[in-house]
């Protein structure tokens, strides 16, 4: 059953009571990389694997993942070509209450360093769900960025 999650801000980002921070050097121009991630969103089922569906609304997008999480997203931050943020809304995922990603590309050379952080708050059962689920997380943040960057070059 979906579930509307605590509207937070992207300061979130610093305060949530879990993080999780993934990252991943890039071949791929930040301003490429920044277009995939906030412009082009139904590209995302192409090079990133869980993804079943997405799509742009107003102000946001909706994320299907395969197994059938899905979530509402509200855009918080999009400062082209360095930063994405954005808060889910609304979300099947259970024990969840507040959740917010940023995504921070820093230029490397003529590359990218892609910078992800989750920001999480839930139950006591979802918090550490999340903190069990980090290292398959992070795997699957890495290898989307991999799948990304062949899918641009």
């Amino acid at each position: 059953m979906a579930q509307r999650l605590r509207p937070v801000g992207p300061d979130f980002v610093d305060r949530a009571p879990v993080r999780l921070v993934f990252g991943r050097d890039m071949k791929a121009a930040p301003d490429l990389v920044y277009q995939a991630l906030a412009e082009d969103v139904a590209s995302m089922p192409q090079w990133f694997s869980a993804v079943a569906r997405a799509r742009s609304t107003d102000g946001g997008r909706e994320v299907r993942l395969r197994g059938g999480i899905r979530f509402e997203e509200t855009v918080l931050a999009a400062e082209k070509p360095e930063l994405y943020t954005y808060r889910v809304d609304v979300t099947n995922t259970s024990g969840a209450r507040a959740w917010v990603e940023e995504w921070r590309l820093t230029p490397l050379g003529t590359g990218t360093r892609v910078r992800a952080v989750f920001a999480l708050d839930g139950t006591i059962a979802f918090r550490l769900g999340c903190r069990l689920a980090a290292p398959g997380v992070g795997l699957a943040i890495r290898q989307a960025a991999g799948a990304l960057d062949r899918h641009l070059a």
